[in-house]
């Protein structure tokens, strides 16, 4: 789902009005088979802005960020992943999407160890979804390359939810 219920309604009140949103990025990895020692990181290839990105999305109102990072993944590529740790939380820059719409996001970033499904674009939000060694990514926008480089870099494991 592209927009939530939620923000539709809003947008019906506010039109293309700045809101200030909540996201959650979800930075997957797993074990390289084909190379020791090196990871894997998946990354999906956007429709909205054309460029390779981490899955996430608008946390949803009382949903735990690290599940809505979670629900999003299976959503947009159809991986199941687990959350490892929260890698960085930041303010974004203001955007606007090609419909109009402003938004600015508070947005948690986390590293999810990967437990099953090869990912693909599973709902139209992305033109594809697929693995890249850690250190042949593709291009990334400043900020994706720091998200990602805070989620590989981040250490010990945290549990997450009530």
């Amino acid at each position: 789902m592209a927009t939530p219920g939620f923000i539709a309604d809003l947008r019906a009140k506010v039109g293309h009005a700045p809101l200030w949103l909540m996201s959650a990025t979800a930075v997957v990895v797993r074990p390289s088979a084909a190379r020791s020692g090196i990871r894997e990181v998946m990354l999906a290839h956007r429709a909205d802005f054309l460029v390779w990105a981490p899955v996430g999305g608008i946390i949803d109102p009382g949903e735990e960020p690290a599940f809505a990072a979670r629900r999003e993944l299976l959503e947009e590529a159809g991986v199941v992943a687990e959350p490892e740790v929260l890698a960085w939380v930041h303010v974004q820059d203001p955007a606007t999407y090609p419909n109009g719409d402003r938004v600015q996001f508070l947005d948690l970033t986390f590293r999810f160890r990967w437990v099953s499904g090869e990912p693909f674009p599973a709902d139209g939000e992305n033109l594809e979804a697929r693995w890249f060694d850690e250190d042949a990514l593709p291009p990334l926008s400043a900020e994706m390359t720091v998200r990602v480089g805070r989620a590989l870099a981040a250490g010990e494991v945290t549990s997450f939810g009530r």
